[in-house]
């Protein structure tokens, strides 16, 4: 996706949706308190590859490197495809190393 599709919005991705509350329209702030929830856990797992997702406006994702490199993301099964392209290779979310560190800061 385009940055400028990601800022105008192509309409709301399956992971995007609130907890449960499909059928009824979700406060702003729950909305939002729900994505930044969404963030910190893939940050969780992004750290043990060197990367960070930030939220760019409600409307997208950021993705940075320790160089500096930085994507700008549509959803958040795009989130792992460009962590992958950034950084040439896979993020295997069974690795052995990332379950540990992650029982660890459980």
């Amino acid at each position: 996706m385009c940055g400028l599709c990601g800022v105008l919005g192509g309409g709301e991705h399956w992971t995007e949706v609130g907890s449960g509350a499909e059928t009824a329209p979700v406060p702003p702030l729950r909305r939002r308190a729900e994505r930044l929830r969404r963030v910190g856990l893939a940050n969780a797992v992004l750290a043990h590859y060197g990367l960070s997702l930030g939220d760019w406006q409600g409307a997208s994702y950021v993705l940075s490197g320790r160089t500096g490199r930085t994507e700008i993301v549509g959803d958040l099964a795009h989130v792992w495809q460009t962590a992958e392209r950034m950084l040439g290779r896979p993020c295997d979310p069974l690795d052995p190393a990332l379950i540990e560190r992650l029982e660890r800061e459980a």
